[in-house]
Order: C-alpha cells, then structure tokens, then sequence
C-alpha cells in the first residue's frame, strides 16, 4: 500500500462528531464488546489532548450532553465496534437513557493521564466481577491492547512510539514536499471518487450547519450588512464555519475528516473545493489538490503529534489548504509553495488549542481566510521568508521549527489551559451540589 493510501485509511475517514469523544465512546465499545454482559460501570483514562478536546463539545445522539463521560457511557452501551468513528451512529432512546443513568450514578468516569504525550485512551469495562480492557494510541481507531477477565488478546502496545504509531508516519515525516507532490501521480479514479464523497459529505454538513444561529450565520450577517465583502474569501468562512458549527453542535450528520479530525477536514476540503469552484478550476485538479492537503495536513501532524497544544486547524489543515491552492493554480512550484507555508505559519501558527467547542467555528474562520490569504500572496511572489521570526528556509524547515515550538515551548502553556478547565469544573460542580442541597 503507498504512503498516499495509508493516510487515506489511517486519517481520512467518516466521523460522527468530534473525534476526540467519538474515540473514547469507540475505545468503549471495544471493551464491552469483548465484555459480552451486563455493564456496570466504565472507567476511562486519557492523554490531556482528549480529555481538552471532549471537555466542553456536544455528543451527538445525546440530545445535547456534552462531554468525554457521556461519550464514554454510551459507547460502552452501543458496544458495535464496526461502527468505528461513526460508533454513536447504534444509539437508541433506551440506551441513552441507560448512559444517562451511568453517568448520574457515578458510573462512568474520565481520568486525566498528564503524563501521556500522545493520543491515548484507556477503556475498562466491568461488572459481576469480570472486566474487559481497550486501549487505543497514536491514533482514534488504533488498537494496541485488548485484555478480557485477565486474558490479554491484544498487546502491541510496548511497540508503540509517539508520533510514529503507524510505520508510514515514520516515511512520510522525513519527506520533502516534492516528493509528497509526486504521491498524486499514483491517484486513481477510485481514489478520486472517495475525494469527491468527502466534499459532499462536508458541504452537506455545512448547509445544515447554515440553519443554526452560530459562526457561520453571524459571519453571513457580517456579509449581508456591507461590513464583508461577498467574494469566494467570505463565502468560504461562511461554508467551513457553518460546518464547523453543525458538528460542535453534536449534530447527526458525519464529516469526512483529515488527520483524524472533523474540523481539519472540513478546512483540508471545503477551502480548496469553494476556491477552485470560483476560479473555474476542472474538477479532478481540485480532487488532486484536495489530496496534497490531506497529505500535508498528515505531513504536518507526524512533526507536531496528533493532539498539540497549538490549533490544528490553523498549523495543518490551514496549510494544506493553503499548498492546495497553489497547487491548483501553479502545480509543483515549489518556491510558491514554500513561500505560502511559511506566510499562513507566520501568520497564524501561534494560535492556542483549549479544546473542542462551538469557538472552534471562529478558528477555522480564521483558518480559512489566513489560507486563502498566503496561497494567493505566494501566487503573485510575495510571503514571508526565512528573515523573519521563526520561518525557514523551505516549507519543511519551518515546520521543523514550529515542531520544535510545540514539543519544547508550548507544554506548559497546554498544562496551565488544562489546570483552568478542571478548575471551571472543579466550580461548576461544586455549584451544581449547593443547588441540588
């Protein structure tokens, strides 16, 4: 299988609201299914990463609860595995009434691994004294440990190193964006129509995401009031923004993600797609191009880790969607190309990760202008370069840079986001006791 095909299966897949929940109530659902009986409680233990990114989202198939325990509740109740990122897709009325139950009771908790550094999720389920065990790492569908009533079925975990949990991640991190280029000349038509499935299935989402009063519909406001202006830069902010809004919102409608995240799908393919629309561009170099951001967006991830500190929306999928751009327009010119990474990093590659959430619309609001922005400075030579700041001298040196910002700098500022959400809940609950005293 090539690199091409490997990120396809491991990153760019269907998921049914954020990935983040959606992994744990899967991870859940592994266990309980390896279980096979009467479920009495569900204990979860994750990365800081999963646990700020189902912190404060809507589930979907929950009515709108929100959060890692009620993911986690309902996914051990659904227990169908194969449904994978699409895993709450099983709910019925009773077994959410049952998870509510779960979670009510203290039966279903989440823990905080602050130690863990990269996508990690513990899941044991247990009752009438047996127990069932699943552990996914380095990736929402990556399965390294399975354990049932002491028996282990499953133990790759020891193998596993951070960032390099699928052995093409380990290739595609040491490679040159001309060579990530020359991963298109193997596209086939299958491989193209699955493309194509994605934009539907994101544009989709965004025109359900437009009935809702969010982002996307105060940033058509904005446009209908003359203070933007209606142009395929706007146009586009309100599409990814009103996807963006029906999927924090826990609404039922999958998104075809890239890099193991709905948001930064939306970003790799509906900001190339609206872009190339405009400007006439045929449809299979669109296709193309929507392929080389989820490369790069994967490109950017095996430097940075799944789960960073730092917004992936803007420091990858942005990128991506930037390169695609360019691509559409120039093809492999790689000086334009540099010159775009390194604008949109510059621009906005400092932006903070503090979890999944309806704000999130407004990140790739920004996201998504910010791409547009440097694909076509770069289109017409200009950018930022190596004299400024943190930038390299190529596309690859500065993400290097930024990598090393993220595994060096940004820690602590990901620990203090952390300490300030327990916090809030920590009074939330707190106020939550006195009112029900």
């Amino acid at each position: 299988m090539s690199i091409y095909h490997d990120v396809i299966k491991h990153e760019v897949f269907p998921a049914l609201g954020c990935t983040e929940p959606i992994a744990v109530a899967y991870a859940a659902s592994l266990a309980a299914e390896l279980f096979g009986g009467e479920i009495d409680s569900v204990t979860v233990t994750v990365d800081p990463g999963v646990f700020k990114n189902g912190f404060a989202v809507t589930v979907p198939e929950t009515g709108g609860l929100k959060g890692n325990i009620i993911a986690a509740a309902l996914g051990s109740l659904v227990a169908r595995p194969e449904l994978k990122m699409e895993i709450l897709s099983g709910t019925t009325e009773e077994l959410l009434v049952k998870a509510k139950l779960m979670v009510s009771s203290g039966r279903a908790t989440v823990a905080l691994a602050m130690g863990q550094t990269d996508l990690f999720i513990d899941a044991i389920v247990s009752g009438g004294g047996r127990s069932a065990r699943a552990i996914l790492r380095g990736g929402h569908t990556n399965v390294v440990h399975l354990e049932c009533d002491g028996e282990i079925l499953l133990d790759d975990d020891k193998s596993v190193a951070a960032n390099d949990s699928h052995a093409y991640r380990a290739i595609l991190r040491e490679m040159t964006f001309p060579e990530i280029i020359l991963l298109l000349d193997g596209l086939e038509p299958g491989d193209l129509a699955y493309l194509k499935r994605g934009v539907e299935m994101n544009l989709r989402i965004a025109e359900v995401g437009k009935g809702l009063t969010k982002v996307g519909y105060y940033v058509e406001e904005l446009v209908r009031k003359g203070f933007l202006l209606s142009d395929v830069v706007s146009s586009s902010k309100i599409l990814t923004a009103s996807a963006s809004d029906a999927r924090m919102a826990g609404l039922s409608y999958p998104a075809m993600s890239s890099g193991g995240s709905g948001n930064q799908g939306i970003v790799a393919t509906l900001v190339p797609y609206n872009v190339g629309l405009f400007f006439n561009i045929p449809e299979e170099t669109i296709l193309r191009s929507i392929a080389l951001s989820h490369l790069v967006n994967a490109y950017i991830k095996c430097h940075t880790g799944d789960l960073a500190p730092i917004c992936g929306c803007a420091i990858a999928a942005g990128v991506g969607a930037a390169v695609a751009i360019v691509y559409q327009q120039s093809g492999a010119d790689i000086h334009k190309i540099n010159l775009a990474v390194n604008t949109i990093i510059s621009d906005i590659g400092g932006m903070l990760c503090d979890g999944a959430k309806g704000g999130c619309a407004l990140k790739v609001v920004s996201s998504t202008d910010a791409a547009i922005r440097a694909a076509y400075m770069a289109l017409n030579g200009h950018g930022i370069t190596e004299e400024e700041g943190f930038i390299g001298n190529s596309a690859e040196e500065t993400i290097h840079n930024l990598s090393r910002i993220t595994d060096i700098g940004m820690p602590l500022a990901d620990e203090t986001m952390l300490t300030i959400m327990l916090e809030k809940r920590s009074i939330t609950e707190s106020r939550s006791r006195s009112e029900e005293g």
